[in-house]
């Protein structure tokens, strides 16, 4: 680990940020602060730092924030804090600092999660190294464990009533997303195209509203890229993670967005997502024991499954919004354009049946 030097390009103020954690973090001791910045954060910087004693993870804003940035920051801080003593897996947040003349931004600073991200390479510790292993098949259930914690929690005991608009939440999910594709035509002057399966899933998905039967915090970008786990066996769910698009809602939501990438046993066209599904347990088997967890129905999933796919397509369509504007990266333009394409067509066949 190496020291940051003062600005790390305008983002770490080291001589700030250790007074302000001499007051908000004693906890971290009082030495010189290390800091390394860490891989994975993209639309925030992230830094493990170091006073000497605990390590932490500090989560701030971009160099150049979005218009939300602060708004984001402060409602990952408001939903970390308030599942603090649960028994969800997750950072503890330690302190939320709202003072900008620290760092220029609103930031807050968690407690790090001893485990390890899920790559599906050599690089995974032992014995989620092995595709074989029982172990690493197990770990799609360590991931749906999450997802049912969180779907348990009373929101409002938490302090969480105004954090989401839950009233006709999924009435108003097809239009939020569709109006989330609309509004590149303005922020990134794009032009749009054409989505094959996305006018029939947002058809489809109106026809087929179930009632909602539990309202609840829902991760809103929960899977492997967001989990952590602990090493070694069984496997165990260390950390959810990255709780940007978190809100108040119907939690299958939730069950939906993790299983949409799984096979299903009936399924006549290849799983999409961002692993390959085929070591791992059937959607069905997932879906199964979330309900044994948490004692609820799981009645109406192919609808908030593909609720899910219908969103990431909105969300990643984004991407190519943003490359194609020059304001990420051109080369990844075509790679998911290709993505929300193959994800909007499966999401078209799940849904032709279904019925």
């Amino acid at each position: 680990m190496s020291e940051i030097d003062i600005s790390d390009g305008g983002l770490l103020d080291i001589p700030k940020l250790e007074a302000w954690l001499d007051v908000t973090a004693p906890q971290l001791g009082d030495g010189p602060l290390i800091a390394e910045r860490l891989a994975g954060g993209v639309s925030n910087a992230v830094y493990r730092i170091t006073r000497g004693a605990d390590s932490a993870v500090l989560r701030r804003p971009p160099k150049v924030p979005r218009p939300d940035s602060e708004r984001i920051m402060e409602r990952e801080a408001k939903v970390l804090a308030a599942l603090n003593g649960s028994s969800v897996p997750r950072p503890d947040l330690l302190a939320f600092c709202e003072d900008r003349s620290v760092l220029g931004v609103k930031f807050y600073v968690m407690s790090l999660v001893d485990g390890f991200h899920l790559t599906r390479t050599a690089q995974d510790p032992p014995p989620y190294d092995d595709r074989s292993s029982n172990a690493y098949f197990n770990l799609a259930f360590a991931l749906v464990s999450g997802t049912s914690r969180l779907a348990m929690i009373d929101y409002k005991s938490v302090g969480l009533e105004d954090y989401g608009k839950p009233e006709n939440f999924l009435e108003r999910q097809v239009d939020r997303w569709l109006g989330q594709l609309e509004s590149y035509k303005s922020a990134d002057n794009y032009a749009g195209r054409q989505i094959d399966g996305m006018d029939y899933l947002a058809d489809w998905l109106r026809a087929n509203r179930p009632e909602t039967r539990h309202i609840g915090i829902i991760h809103g970008d929960y899977s492997f890229a967001n989990s952590m786990y602990r090493y070694g066996e069984p496997p165990t769910l260390a950390a959810m993670i990255d709780w940007e698009l978190s809100t108040i809602g119907d939690t299958m939501l939730d069950l939906g967005s993790v299983l949409y990438g799984f096979r299903g046993r009936s399924d006549t066209t290849p799983a999409v997502g961002f692993f390959g599904p085929e070591d791992f347990p059937y959607r069905e088997d997932l879906a199964e024991a979330y309900a044994e967890a948490t004692g609820r129905s799981i009645e109406g999933l192919p609808f908030y499954v593909n609720l899910a796919i219908f969103k990431l397509a909105a969300i990643m369509e984004g991407h190519v919004a943003r490359g194609l504007a020059g304001k990420s990266d051109p080369e990844r333009v075509r790679h998911n354009a290709d993505f929300v394409d193959r994800i909007t067509a499966k999401g078209a066949t799940l849904a032709q049946a279904a019925g």
